[in-house]
């Protein structure tokens, strides 16, 4: 149903949301008030699984309102609406009562007989749809033609909308974690760009810019595994954990080490890269480690660029206790360093090393904006994304 695919281009993020579950809403309400009519019901109703599919929430209702508004759930396996979802298959009773189903509210509206149907979409049960009678009703084959065929109109809708829902609620939280504007640093110029997968929206891709305590600053760049809002959220994860453990550590390698423990302790499941530099407070020194990251680049006025030597340890979520290894260079006054994510250089069929290549070929010491457009240029130029692709650059300044 192409309807939830670009009904709202032009709003926030947030605005888009909001609209997407308004209309899911009452096309939910709309589709129930003609399912009750095709069927001569006197009540119909949606159920949607939760996140982990154990329960059916009460969504959308004709004649049970009450089910949505108190927020009904109903495990599944249990009672009519459990059952069906748990055989996926029609279910249909002429007893309702304690005996029969979970929730009251149906039978104290005085609901004699139902018939459900799962909701189905791309082979997952995504709910239940059922309809209801007041007086003791035997359903036929082609009433659950009917609502089959009806329901499966309702699982794309579902499953169209959630579609739409996580790349909105993925754009709307990275685009929150994603410095709106760098900091202005004594001694530091920064430019960077970023440039979101179109095959999906809004991934695990990041960067940050920080000041810590001590004068240093810190520089951060990270690629969590997968897109959507799981790698979303994995990222935020990442980034606050990292913020704190900055401040606590005296190195960039003790940092990550410490942010390796936590993620294979309480999410051992993810995986993600992850660069760390922080700069001396008088700008002299730069101080970087990797947990399976891209290496930075660097170029002077005087010199070729060149890709800075910080042996990567394992990516975060490979279980491996590797010493992080923290590699030191100068930045004199004119210094120009950026540093990206893969989207940036690898393309599909190609080695690693000509994506690299491609890169230091385009860099040089200069203006950090100027760096920035002539990479893009050169790198992506009218090139369609399909990974996230994030470049920081910032400059020594005299």
């Amino acid at each position: 149903m192409t309807m939830w695919m670009d009904p709202l281009d032009g709003l926030d993020a947030a605005a888009d949301l909001d609209a997407a579950h308004l209309q899911r809403h009452d096309l939910l309400r709309k589709l129930l008030d003609r399912v009750a009519e095709l069927l001569a019901a006197d009540t119909a109703a949606i159920l949607l699984a939760d996140g982990d599919g154990s329960q059916l929430v009460a969504r959308a209702a004709h004649g049970l309102e009450d089910e949505v508004h108190q927020g009904v759930r109903v495990p599944v396996g249990m009672g009519f609406a459990g059952q069906v979802a748990a055989t996926r298959a029609p279910v249909s009773i002429d007893e309702v009562g304690p005996r029969t189903v979970v929730n009251p509210i149906l039978w104290q509206k005085g609901i004699r007989s139902m018939l459900g149907v799962p909701l189905i979409a791309d082979g997952r049960l995504l709910g239940v749809m059922h309809i209801g009678t007041l007086e003791h009703r035997t359903f036929s084959e082609d009433d659950v033609v009917v609502l089959e065929r009806e329901a499966s109109r309702v699982a794309r809708l579902v499953r169209d909308h959630e579609v739409l829902a996580e790349r909105l609620t993925a754009r709307t939280l990275q685009e929150s974690l994603l410095p709106g504007q760098l900091p202005e640093l004594d001694g530091l110029e920064f430019a960077a760009r970023f440039v979101s997968a179109e095959d999906f929206g809004l991934g695990g891709d990041w960067f940050d810019v920080f000041r810590l305590p001590d004068g240093q600053v810190g520089i951060v760049i990270g690629d969590v595994a997968g897109v959507g809002l799981r790698a979303a959220i994995v990222m935020s994860r990442l980034r606050s954990a990292l913020r704190a453990y900055a401040i606590e550590s005296t190195s960039p390698g003790q940092a990550l080490a410490r942010l390796a423990r936590k993620f294979a302790h309480f999410e051992p499941d993810e995986m993600a890269t992850v660069l760390y530099m922080t700069i001396a407070a008088d700008r002299s020194i730069f101080t970087c480690s990797s947990t399976g990251h891209l290496p930075p680049i660097i170029a002077t006025p005087d010199d070729e660029p060149m890709f800075v030597a910080c042996s990567p340890s394992p990516p975060i979520g490979a279980r491996s206790f590797a010493p992080r290894v923290d590699v030191v260079g100068e930045l004199r006054p004119g210094t120009t360093v950026g540093c990206c994510t893969d989207g940036l250089i690898e393309r599909r069929g190609e080695s690693i090393d000509v994506g690299l290549e491609r890169l230091r070929s385009a860099f040089y010491a200069g203006n950090p904006v100027d760096v920035c457009n002539t990479v893009m240029a050169q790198l992506i130029g009218s090139w369609t994304v399909h990974d996230d692709t994030a470049l920081l650059v910032f400059r020594r300044t005299a």
